[in-house]
């Protein structure tokens, strides 16, 4: 069990590579007093890899107890403990888990909020994202032309106020980790995976493009570093939808797929603007599947709803 947990511990400090991946589900809003059905679809899905894109729980608090009492929910859940059993679950975090509605850096709860978040994922104790400030980590799998790179970037624990000239999203120890897992080799398929949106610019909400600066400064790093086949992965909504946004200096377009809400999405959703949008918006209960198909070298990135139906779906190349 030692030698296990130095092994992951390694792996998240370093991105070195595990095994080859080919089934990654993700998801985000799943309010830990509220049944969660969907969990049956998930684990049906057969994923390897299960992320945890924020509001992993309602919690809203700085009491490491109630913290610890939401997520041992989630964990009894029995469609979660199913899922436990035949995929690893790796994951980040947004506002609600984070401690406070819409918090950041001035948050006197986050070290609360971390400790009971990490404790959840079951990182291990010698792990290096116990010591460091945020939650952020990368993790890479698979090797040569099946190689998959997955950042887990932290926009909470560092970022400024929204609307701030030159506020920041990351920090200075966190910017200069983007840089680096970037820059890390070659991969057939990046994944960032954050808490809010990362390309829509126009509805009123928590997203990247509250922090200009911010958002322009990762898209060159995307760029400097020639990632190629670039997918965003991200939560907080309450709605489900594709994004896509053609980059400088990228020879094809980076796509977002947004899932969330695992158990209350806003059903009665109005609609909104958003420039950037691939096909529909999805109003239902969801998760997110990336399937990789490494023969035909294409991934195909779906929404899908309690029941398991597709709501949502979109091929690409690696």
């Amino acid at each position: 069990a030692t030698v296990v947990a130095c092994l992951l511990c390694l792996f998240a400090a370093t991105g070195k590579g595990e095994g080859e991946v080919s089934r990654i589900a993700f998801g985000s809003c799943l309010n830990q007093n509220l049944a969660a059905p969907i969990w049956e679809a998930v684990v049906a899905a057969d994923p390897q890899l299960w992320v945890w894109l924020g509001d992993n729980i309602y919690g809203d608090t700085d009491d490491p107890q109630v913290l610890g009492a939401a997520y041992g929910k989630v964990k009894r859940d029995a469609g979660y403990a199913r899922l436990l059993g035949g995929a690893r679950a790796l994951g980040t975090w947004d506002d609600h888990d984070f401690g406070k509605n819409n918090g950041g850096r001035e948050w006197g709860g986050k070290a609360a909020a971390k400790a009971a978040l990490l404790d959840f994922l079951d990182e291990p104790a010698d792990s290096p994202r116990r010591d460091r400030e945020g939650v952020y980590a990368s993790y890479a799998f698979g090797a040569g032309d099946r190689r998959v790179k997955l950042l887990l970037v932290d926009v909470r624990w560092f970022r400024d106020v929204p609307g701030e000239a030159g506020g920041d999203l990351f920090g200075p120890a966190q910017r200069e980790w983007i840089r680096r897992e970037l820059s890390d080799g070659p991969a057939a398929l990046t994944i960032v995976a954050s808490g809010t949106q990362v390309i829509p610019e126009n509805h009123r909400y928590e997203k990247w493009a509250q922090f200009p600066e911010a958002r322009r400064w990762f898209f060159e790093q995307l760029a400097e570093a020639g990632v190629g086949a670039t997918l965003l992965l991200s939560g907080d909504r309450h709605i489900g939808e594709f994004s896509q946004l053609e980059l400088p200096g990228l020879e094809r377009p980076v796509f977002e797929a947004t899932s969330s809400s695992l158990t209350h999405s806003w059903k009665a959703f109005p609609g909104e603007p958003n420039r950037h949008r691939v096909g529909e918006v999805v109003t239902q209960n969801n998760f997110g599947l990336l399937e990789i198909d490494w023969e035909a070298r294409v991934y195909r990135v779906s929404l899908r709803g309690e029941d398991g139906a597709t709501l949502l779906e979109r091929e690409l190349p690696l």
